[in-house]
């Protein structure tokens, strides 16, 4: 039987021998919204637990709004332009109005990437600015958490007199689910508030988990400091696995929130019987534009609610990462940490003795996950460059699977395919 996963913005068909025991899982099906800017204005119509976004610009003088990078599929074209008519009824000037994207330790957009997220019409009518996190006179000082986390967040969208977001909700490593708050600490926060957020106290956290935001300090910290810099209106969407959204809400930043978490929950989570010799992760893009990204698949896998992965499983992740590691400060970092140490369980102990940059925490999780499981990867990257980040690297899903039945000593595999890995919460 031959099988499809996504790789890049393509698939990767492949056979699996008869031999084999194969299972495939994918999130639930929900039907896609066909007409996405009539439900993006009747979401801004009835917004949840808000006023309507009118009232609440008609306070105002000066909009921020901060958008999605291009490692998130959030239909922003549709959502930012959406935003702004609403602004501009309600009598906000256009000169008021600022664009703002929230890279984290991401790297920034280029103009036709702008162009490309937001729209040539947007892109080049309106201010549309980058976040840099480094850089500390663009960044407002917020004082310190109750778990001592400082909020530096950037200072254009705390001095907006109304401050919006956009973004997708879906599962996330660290804050349970991504989306509202997040945009604002992680996506426009300072480099030091990123650093505390990922440190290894939050991250080894009994609650920091997965697919969970009860009593998760991670959530905690990025919702406070959402709060503080004044977030006052999200717009978000849940998507399917094709990046198309099902689900469209805008409200409250917090309220509105929470009942798109309850949706993504009901998609995204699906009850698991058994484990398996070797999970297949389907990544595709964006998020297998880069290996930091990509990698992701591989430590949801492992850190699922319940792993799908027997105790000397594998991991075979297909992800054509045409930008490498990535190019951003963090995903540097990352690629530096990473290679810096072959025994895992040593690296695991440097990282929790030292005060380590953005980014550090993917290779901190990575190192985890390396230390139990081995990772195949797949991909257009120098093979050179796996190899040196303690991966094992295959052209195809055929040498894959040969090399994992070799490592496993056994010629009949137990498989799961997931081929929407990320979006996939084995329970």
């Amino acid at each position: 039987m031959r099988y499809r996963i996504p790789y890049g913005k393509g698939e990767l068909e492949f056979e699996i021998p008869i031999r084999m025991n194969v299972k495939v899982i994918e999130p639930k099906r929900v039907e896609a919204i066909q007409d996405l800017e009539n439900s993006t204005y009747l979401a801004l119509k009835e917004p949840l637990f808000s006023e309507s976004l009118k009232d609440l610009a008609s306070k105002a003088g000066t909009v921020c709004i901060v958008f999605t990078d291009l490692t998130r599929l959030c239909p922003d074209h549709v959502f930012i332009k959406a935003l702004i008519e609403e602004l501009l009824k309600a009598g906000i000037k256009e000169k008021d109005i600022v664009l703002l994207c929230g890279t984290g330790m991401h790297r920034s957009l280029t103009l036709e990437e702008k162009r490309l997220k937001l729209g040539r019409d947007i892109a080049d009518r309106f201010r549309c600015l980058d976040h840099y996190p480094l850089d500390q006179d663009r960044l407002k000082w917020l004082g310190y958490t109750d778990q001592n986390i400082p909020l530096f967040i950037n200072k254009t969208a705390v001095d907006a007199d109304l401050l919006i977001s956009t973004g997708i909700v879906e599962p996330h490593q660290y804050a349970g689910y991504s989306g509202g708050r997040k945009s604002i600490t992680i996506g426009v926060g300072g480099a030091e508030t990123i650093r505390y957020t990922h440190s290894p106290l939050l991250l080894d956290h009994p609650n920091t988990r997965l697919g969970s935001i009860n009593g998760n300090p991670f959530h905690h910290a990025i919702t406070e400091g959402a709060r503080r810099a004044g977030l006052n209106f999200i717009l978000n969407s849940v998507n399917d696995t094709k990046g198309r959204p099902v689900k469209i809400m805008a409200g409250h930043w917090q309220s509105c929130y929470l009942e798109l978490v309850q949706f993504a929950k009901s998609v995204y989570e699906t009850p698991l019987s058994g484990q398996y010799d070797v999970v297949i992760a389907g990544v595709g893009y964006p998020k297998d534009i880069n290996l930091y990204q990509a990698s992701r698949a591989a430590s949801y896998i492992f850190f699922a609610p319940r792993c799908p992965l027997k105790e000397d499983g594998i991991i075979i992740l297909p992800a054509q990462c045409p930008e490498g590691v990535g190019k951003g400060v963090g995903e540097q970092n990352f690629f530096k940490i990473l290679k810096s140490e072959k025994d895992m369980s040593r690296l695991i102990q440097r990282l929790k003795s030292e005060k380590y940059p953005p980014g550090a925490q993917r290779a901190f999780i990575m190192a985890k996950v390396l230390e139990k499981t081995k990772i195949i990867l797949i991909s257009d990257m120098d093979p050179e460059i796996i190899k040196a980040l303690h991966m094992l690297y295959a052209s195809d899903i055929s040498k894959a699977l040969q090399m994992a039945s070799h490592l496993l000593n056994k010629k009949s595999l137990d498989i799961l395919i997931l081929p929407h890995s990320m979006l996939t919460l084995t329970c």
